[in-house]
């Protein structure tokens, strides 16, 4: 499971980035999401940049304390704040950008697909954002 980002129907609204903040870091505050929206205001566009939940995740494997792995339930590869040390090696070499340190506990953190419910997804009007599946992947 991830979710899959439709550029061509993002209208740039940022209601993702609000749901997300707001269960992430208990605010409505855009930059504390875990997605980003990229704009071109040169070619009109808005580019919604999502977790991959990459099969062979770079974050997972340079992370020294071993605090991030695969949700068995969801497919979602998540961080586990108790172990996570702080030194930012997963958030270095995302190549989406998506990982955040979070402002409150400065442990980094990244996108879980809210157990398997993303609210992004749902909180997107014109369907941009949607939960895809992949062969091998958890439903």
């Amino acid at each position: 499971m991830h979710i899959r980002a439709n550029f061509d129907r993002c209208t740039g609204c940022r209601l993702c980035q609000f749901a997300c903040a707001e269960r992430a870091c208990s605010g409505y505050n855009p930059r504390h999401s875990l997605l980003r929206i990229q704009n071109s205001t040169e070619h009109l566009y808005n580019f919604p940049i999502v977790c991959n939940h990459c099969l062979n995740a770079y974050c997972q494997n340079v992370c020294p304390a071993r605090a991030i792995s695969r949700d068995e339930q969801t497919g979602a590869v998540v961080i586990d704040e108790n172990r996570c040390i702080s030194c930012g090696l997963c958030a270095q070499y995302c190549p989406l950008g998506v990982i955040i340190r979070h402002p409150e506990s400065d442990k980094y953190a990244k996108c879980d697909l809210c157990g398997g419910h993303p609210l992004c997804v749902q909180a997107c009007p014109t369907g941009a954002l949607e939960i895809a599946y992949t062969g091998g992947d958890h439903a």
